[in-house]
């Protein structure tokens, strides 16, 4: 018998003896054959196959299998009835029955097997077909039980009737080919109309084929041909949301999954739907650097910053992610981490700074995933990364998808804080107000703040649809409620940055040592070790007589420079603190320049802005005060900078917070700020 065949049935064509026969019956052991002359003989089924020379021809049933249901069920009735009658006919040539005979039931005397060969059955029932009206040769009668052999029913179909049918009608396949080449031209293009895509299919034609070589079809066929092909391109839709299909990956993908905190986090970079006043005064936008935890959903830190953000903003980023979030003046307590969720007491022990903290957690990233922006791939974040041992992780290019999470939380932003804010531009120009600059009275500064209060209030407490608790009942989670049952089986890790860590993230400048010190934005700073180094060569290559100078932008008190000749770093005050007397940010003093320019001085006098800024300090500081701007600033600057002396003192304890019914009142006192011990440049204890 042939490979992968182990049963012989009535209707087998065999060789035995050098001659081919048919199985014609069994009777318990025994087999009866029947030779094409119609002779028959019988004998023992061992004998047959152990005869040498025995081999099995032609099966008279096929295999085993399965035939297309859903295929057939779409078959016009028509066509399934055919093939239904052929089925019959095919059945009684090969077994001499039709499918449907009752038990006992006889051949036809034309159709016997024991007596008559499978040719003389096929050629009777083309026979019997074309005296029904049916023409019918044997060939056709072999050819349709061949095919009921290995296909079952469906070989029996006329397949004239399940041919695939076009979806673009009977137009010209090189027209179909133009027409999807002058689609995939429009992805990076401005919206055109349907006139414009037809000419240019009409060049492409013409510069392939010849002139006049392929006719164009008419101008109804040709539009209902690109609304067929336009299908999910946005040809002649926004393009923004064509871009966006366009850059969908054409191999599988993914949702990215996180099992733990800082497994995986993204960031990126977009414009801010609102405008704030920038530092000239002139209404702008500003752009949002978010960063992002995957498997709890929290903003690990927020920054905003003019159009343009520096590499260097992208640094302080992870400072500002990797330390506690400060409580601010003027917040409800409620915002308090030990009134929250997240397990306060059990991570004080870990990390002290937590004891004044607000309800957003502190998650050490292991994997950044980030775009192709030149922020990103900079050197200066590229190495901070590297010193906090972060892996950076660039997208693909042109793959959106590879940080979607981060991607769909800018629509969050828009639509649960920006579109409430002064100032809001809406989506798009068409979503517009007239009066969205004029509207726009907060400054960058202060809508910082409003940010991360709102982060700390509207987000990190709110039920989030991609957050859900399997052991719960489904149960939607917000980022808090998540972080405490992710660190519940992940366990929770602190990374406290030194006070060398802090200075290696804040923003550089490179200045020369006069004889008065350091000059920056008209401010002077100098010490007794920088004395030393007046007019000295720096030692760095290229940069001759400058320093390399780190300054927080949220304490212009002192700067720090790099000692380039005898390693380590040096400290340098500002002249004029003490007639200022309080830290202030780089937004403190420019508005106390404004303040001199206002009032006909000269801004760039740093003993008159001084006065200034110390004036302005001290009136906001007492109120009440007319300008309420004037307390804002001053509330923001003691909120963002530690108080004078610089050394933290742990053990001192907390002056009590305002009551929370003066918390929005601008002529209450200001509140007390508890500092917190990382903004300690100098500071190099490690908490535990």
């Amino acid at each position: 018998m042939s490979a992968g065949r182990s049963v012989l049935r009535v209707g087998d064509r065999v060789l035995f003896e050098g001659r081919p026969v048919t199985v014609a019956g069994f009777d318990g052991a025994r087999v009866r054959l029947v030779d094409d002359a119609g002779g028959a003989q019988v004998l023992l089924l061992a004998h047959l196959l152990a005869a040498a020379g025995f081999e099995l021809l032609e099966a008279s049933a096929p295999p085993p299998r399965l035939e297309p249901v859903g295929l057939l069920d779409a078959l016009p009735a028509s066509v399934r009835e055919l093939a239904r009658r052929w089925e019959r006919h095919v059945v009684e040539v090969q077994t001499g029955l039709p499918p449907d005979s009752l038990d006992g039931a006889r051949p036809r005397e034309p159709y016997d097997p024991a007596r008559h060969s499978l040719r003389d059955r096929e050629a009777a029932k083309a026979a019997e077909l074309t005296s029904a009206g049916q023409p019918t040769s044997a060939i056709t009668v072999k050819r349709m039980r061949l095919r009921y052999r290995e296909q079952g029913l469906w070989g029996l179909v006329d397949h004239r009737g399940t041919r695939p049918v076009s979806a673009y009608g009977r137009v010209d396949e090189r027209v179909v080919t133009a027409v999807a080449t002058a689609m995939a031209e429009q992805v990076n293009q401005s919206t055109g109309t349907r006139t414009r895509l037809r000419r240019r299919v009409e060049k492409l034609l013409e510069d392939e084929h010849g002139a006049g070589v392929v006719p164009m079809p008419s101008h109804a066929t040709f539009h209902r041909l690109l609304t067929a092909m336009d299908t999910g391109r946005h040809t002649f839709g926004e393009a923004t949301t064509r871009r966006t299909q366009a850059n969908r990956p054409d191999r599988p993908f993914t949702a990215t999954v996180a099992l733990r905190p800082g497994e995986i986090v993204q960031t990126d970079t977009s414009p801010l739907d609102v405008m704030a006043l920038l530092d000239d005064g002139v209404p702008g936008r500003v752009e949002l650097t978010t960063v992002l935890d995957v498997r709890t959903r929290s903003i690990c830190a927020a920054v905003l910053r003019p159009r343009g953000t520096k590499a260097v903003d992208a640094a302080l980023l992870l400072a500002k992610m990797l330390v506690p979030e400060p409580m601010r003046p003027g917040w409800d307590q409620a915002l308090r981490m030990s009134r929250s969720r997240i397990p306060h007491r059990r991570l004080l022990e870990l990390d002290a700074r937590l004891e004044h903290a607000a309800a957003r957690p502190v998650i050490v990233p292991e994997t950044i995933v980030t775009d192709r922006g030149t922020v990103f791939i900079s050197e200066t974040f590229v190495r901070a990364c590297d010193r906090l041992g972060i892996s950076v992780q660039p997208a693909r290019p042109g793959t959106p998808t590879d940080k979607g999470i981060v991607e769909r939380t800018f629509l969050s932003i828009r639509t649960l804080f920006s579109q409430h804010v002064a100032g809001y531009l809406g989506p798009n120009v068409t979503r517009r107000g007239t009066a969205a600059a004029t509207e726009a009275v907060w400054s960058l500064p202060q809508m910082q703040e409003l940010l991360d209060e709102w982060i700390v209030a509207g987000w990190q407490s709110r039920p989030h649809e991609g957050l859900r608790d399997p052991d719960a009942g489904a149960r939607v989670l917000s980022p808090n409620e998540m972080f405490v049952a992710a660190i519940a089986a992940a366990g929770h890790v602190t990374m406290p940055l030194t006070g060398a860590d802090y200075l290696e993230l804040l923003p550089i400048e490179w200045r020369q040592i006069g004889d008065h010190g350091i000059q920056i934005d008209y401010r002077t700073y100098t010490s007794t070790e920088l004395r030393r180094y007046r007019h000295e060569v720096s030692g760095v290559v290229g940069k001759d007589k400058q320093w390399e100078v780190h300054y927080d932008p949220y304490d212009l008190s002192q700067v720090f420079v790099r000692n380039h000749r005898d390693g380590g770093w040096i400290t340098a005050d500002w002249t004029h603190l003490p007639m200022v007397g309080a830290p202030f940010a780089d937004f403190t003093w420019r508005t106390a320049r404004q303040l001199v320019a206002q009032r006909g001085g000269d801004d760039t006098n740093e003993t008159a802005i001084a006065r200034a800024l110390d004036d302005l300090l001290t009136r906001a500081g007492n109120g009440p005060d007319s300008d309420p701007r004037h307390r804002r600033v001053v509330a923001r600057t003691r909120a963002g900078s530690r108080p004078t002396p610089l050394t933290c003192t742990d053990d001192a304890p907390p002056e009590p917070a305002p009551a929370e019914d003066d918390a929005g009142d601008d002529d209450a006192p200001l509140a007390t700020v508890i500092p917190f011990g990382v903004f300690v440049a100098g500071d190099e204890r490690r908490y535990r």
